[in-house]
């Protein structure tokens, strides 16, 4: 490469840049949008080379002196390229007491001194280390950095670990990952003819740099960002940093690069986050994961929809990093597993590797695609060796997240216990979250490989979800092959004892019932004491035989010793379970349990007419039914018992962050109970698990202690060794979760009854909050469906403000016949509003103030569980018709991924 210092661009760039020397250091222009004068001051300081500078910097230490404020810790900011130190006027603004934030402008940048030469990596380095000595920061320090800021903030906290308290990033990079080119901007904008164009000669680069903001930003706020660049003078380093870049192996800087990258792992005992926007076109998930290869320990706050200025297109993460350092300055740890309050021992967990205690059982039997397939624990477990060996020669290691994309069966459990087998992580994320919000589950994951079928592979490539692939395919010979692989491979595999239990085992994904998919990250203990109590609480073990459809369970059974049989239905569409399909399961394993979601009992109970005597027999031979996912009607739970006679019926209770929490059979609980309790009674907590609640205000928050006392409304809130370790990536997320530390708020409210029992009124973000206060919606809905007849389903929302919200009854009718048409007096199927004596007898039933009763043919659902009604659709739904704006609902369900709930498929 030629010399970077002797072409004519370049000698045109320190020409203006010795010119720009010439210009005075200042103080910025005012006023600026949200920058207080009082934090502007000019620092003199020594440079990397002993030259006495003039630096710009925004303080706030004299402004805490002035107020008589003692600095107990500090927080050190540094920009990137094109910005300044105004990058980090929230931060603060927003400083808590005690903090002293001191934001630099580099050399040749902001309102600092031009220096005259080009700045490289090390000098910069070395001026932040100079400049900070000079600038006597006191207490621990932590560090804060964006853009190229970042290596350079890297490189002084390797100098300074001593006294150094956190280090946090945001969208940054020290390395340049080998099988990724650079970011085409960078590199576009590095290029001979354009470097002094776009950088120097004319503001496109730093025009571009604020341009690349969703939501755009203010005028003003973009002009502020430009006001230190007015002239090509001025603008010279930003050529030059873009010049120091160091992506070819010789750059000057590139071995100091090399050097902070490498130095990362000085840091591991230190504190880290990472706060990222994952639209960022310069400094996208890549160097994420790369960084995160090197600092594992790091928390991370990724948002979805910002970009390169993370902080100015979400203001909100300003006040993630200022609870993060207050959190790791006042030493809150997460404690560590829990005795249950009552004195209960805790579930004895199952390691997630396949039981080799019965060889030559059957382990799973796979009814899908018309041709049954079998495999015995024995050969599982040869198989599920010999394809980790196969993963191993293909690059997997320990710790990597492989996200599986195959459907529920032989393959997808051999490649789960293979990928346990080696250490490394699952990522699981099913169909039923919708094509759109599946690939950015994966995305937000970051794999480093993806295992899956020919469609799911293509889904990854278009959403551009990170990783190396792998094709599989359901009775294919892809799996085979890689077994084959590995049996010549040579490759040891781990002894199962020395993998770490605190290890991440496995990345799940919430359903988007109430927002977007979260991941739930369960380390290898957790996932093991979440087996242990399916074991403990449900009988599950050797001997039993499982009709897994249901997806989330559908894996467990080879560590359970249980033998499994996938029916033939897509397990990731519940409603397609019919009854032939179920009694063909039950027959091939002659089946003791069977796990299905209420959609999918639905539609066994609702295509049970076409079954003969035979298979009708079939289904008298299981004697316990489960059924979670979404609540279960008690009516429809007495037609399962019709159909499969010798089965108790249970309703485990839970979500993806812990599951089973509760459970009972519903059909036990005597009418007087129910009618003297609101909501849907999930039972008792299993063992192990500990129920509290955190009570309900008047505005409808949950208040930050616990109780155990019945008949209190409040946040449901559960504790257990299974719950999970954290979300993935959302570290705000977790951290207000996990109220108190060690418990999970779920978000669904409820109480506790005197028996000790749990009854669930709804989710927290479908409260109605009212002139009266708090009202959940489940009471409501049940009062209003035993109490009108022929009413096929009902939603009860909320329009309006929080706190002045009006009830709003939603009803899905029977057929639009009979009782229900008189009840209806003159409507007709094109009216919305309920007309007639239907909106008198449905407020008569609610027993709340109704403010108005709507007519739908159907509520939308979940696609994941066809279950669960999205009720902020149907309230956005019921809005937007009674200020008539018309039907809103197609558009919504595209963007929610939300389908039709019908009484059957």
């Amino acid at each position: 490469m030629a010399d970077a210092l002797t072409t004519p661009v370049d000698q045109k760039i320190h020409t203006r840049a010795r010119r720009a020397a010439q210009d005075p250091v200042g103080l910025p222009p005012r006023p600026l949008p949200g920058l207080d004068p009082a934090w502007s001051r000019v620092v003199t300081a020594p440079d990397a080379e002993g030259v006495t500078r003039r630096w710009h910097v925004l303080d706030n230490g004299p402004v805490l002196q002035g107020r008589g404020e003692a600095v107990r810790r500090t927080l050190l900011c540094v920009h990137g390229n094109p910005t300044w130190s105004y990058l980090w006027r929230r931060v603060l603004a927003r400083a808590p007491s005690g903090w002293r934030v001191v934001a630099v402008d580099q050399l040749g940048m902001g309102w600092s001194e031009r220096p005259g030469a080009p700045r490289t990596l090390g000098q910069r380095i070395e001026d932040l280390t100079r400049l900070t000595d000079a600038l006597e920061l006191t207490g621990p320090v932590s560090t804060l950095a964006h853009d190229w800021g970042g290596p350079i903030s890297l490189a002084w906290a390797q100098r300074h670990t001593e006294g150094l308290a956190a280090v946090v990033l945001t969208n940054t990079a020290v390395h340049q990952p080998a099988d990724s080119a650079p970011p085409s901007l960078i590199r576009l904008a590095r290029t001979s003819a354009l470097l002094d164009r776009v950088c120097v000669d004319t503001p496109v680069f730093v025009r571009a740099t604020t341009a690349l903001s969703v939501p755009p930003l203010p005028r003003p706020v973009r002009a502020a960002f430009a006001s230190p660049y007015a002239s090509p003078a001025r603008r010279a380093a930003v050529g030059e940093f873009v010049e120091d870049i160091p992506f070819e192996a010789d750059h000057p800087s590139r071995a100091v690069l090399d050097e902070v990258a490498a130095g990362c792992e000085d840091l591991q005992d230190v504190p880290a986050l990472m706060v990222w926007g994952t639209r960022d076109p310069v400094f996208g998930q890549r160097y994420l994961e790369d960084l995160l290869r090197r600092m594992p320990h790091a928390d991370v706050q990724r948002y979805t929809d910002a970009s390169h200025l993370v902080l100015e297109d979400r203001p909100d993460g300003v006040e993630v990093i200022w609870a993060w350092l207050q959190d790791n300055a006042s030493g809150r740890r997460r404690p560590a597993a829990h005795a249950p309050r009552d004195g209960r021992a805790p579930v004895t967990p199952v390691p997630v590797r396949v039981d080799t205690t019965r060889p030559h059982e059957l382990a799973v039997a796979e009814l899908a695609g018309g041709t049954p397939r079998r495999i015995t624990f024995g050969e599982l477990a040869q198989r599920v060796d010999d394809v980790a060996r196969g993963l191993a020669a293909r690059g997997v290691g320990a710790q990597d997240r492989v996200a599986v994309l195959v459907p529920p069966g032989i393959e997808l459990t051999t490649l789960v216990y293979a990928v346990w087998r080696l250490g490394a992580v699952v990522v699981v994320a099913d169909a039923g979250l919708g094509l759109g919000r599946l690939g950015a589950a994966l995305r937000s994951a970051g794999p480093r490989h993806v295992v899956g079928i020919r469609t799911a592979l293509a889904l990854t490539r278009l959403t551009r979800v990170p990783g190396q692939r792998l094709h599989i395919e359901p009775g294919g010979d892809q799996v085979q092959a890689l077994a084959e692989e590995g049996r010549t491979a040579g490759v040891a595999l781990p002894d199962p004892s020395t993998i770490d239990g605190d290890q991440d085992g496995a990345v799940l994904f919430t359903s988007g019932a109430t927002g977007p998919p979260k991941g739930v990250v369960y380390t290898r203990d957790r996932l093991g004491a979440q087996v242990g109590l399916l074991r403990e609480g449900f009988g599950f073990g050797p001997g039993e035989r499982f009709v897994a459809a249901f997806a989330p369970f559908a894996l467990y059974g080879p560590a359970l010793g249980l033998t499994s049989v996938v029916p033939d239905m897509d397990v990731t569409a519940p409603q397609t379970l019919t009854a032939a399909a179920l009694a063909e399961a039950v027959a091939t394993v002659d089946a003791t349990t069977v796990f299905a979601a209420p959609a999918a009992l639905r539609n066994v109970v609702a295509t049970a007419d076409g079954l003969d005597a035979a298979q009708r027999a079939v289904l008298s031979g299981p004697r316990l039914v489960l059924s979670a996912g979404a609540p279960v009607p008690v009516q429809l739970l007495h037609q399962v018992k019709e159909l499969l006679p010798a089965a108790g019926t249970q309703t485990p209770y839970g979500m993806t962050e812990a599951l089973p929490v509760a459970s009972h059979d519903p059909t036990l609980v005597a009418p007087e109970e129910l009618a003297a309790q609101s909501g849907v009674c999930v039972g008792a907590p299993l063992p192990g698990v500990e129920v509290a609640v955190a009570p309900l205000a008047q505005d409808g928050t949950s208040a930050e202690h616990l109780v155990h006392e019945p008949g209190t409304l409040g946040e449901i809130v559960v504790r257990a060794a299974h719950v999970k370790d954290r979300y993935d990536r959302a570290w705000m997320a977790q951290r207000d979760s996990e109220r108190p530390p060690g418990w999970h708020r779920t978000g669904d409210a409820g109480h506790l009854d005197d028996r000790g029992r749990l009854w669930v009124e709804g989710r927290l973000a479908h409260l109605l909050v009212t002139p009266q206060g708090p009202l959940t919606p489940y009471a409501v809905e049940d009062r209003v469906r035993d109490g009108v007849p022929d009413v096929a389903d009902v939603a009860v929302v909320g329009v309006g403000p929080s706190g002045a919200q009006q009830v709003v009854v939603v009803v899905v009718p029977e057929e639009r016949l009979g009782r229900m048409a008189r009840l209806r007096g003159a409507q007709t199927g094109a009216s919305t509003l309920a007309q007639g004596d239907l909106a008198e007898v449905v407020r008569a039933a609610a027993a709340v103030p109704v403010a108005a009763v709507l007519v739908r043919d159907w509520l939308p659902v979940d696609v994941r569980h066809a279950s669960k009604v999205d009720r902020s659709a149907v309230a956005d739904w019921a809005d937007a018709v009674l200020h008539g704006r018309g039907p809103v609902e197609r558009v919504r369900n595209v963007l929610r991924g939300s389908a039709p709930r019908t009484r059957s498929r």
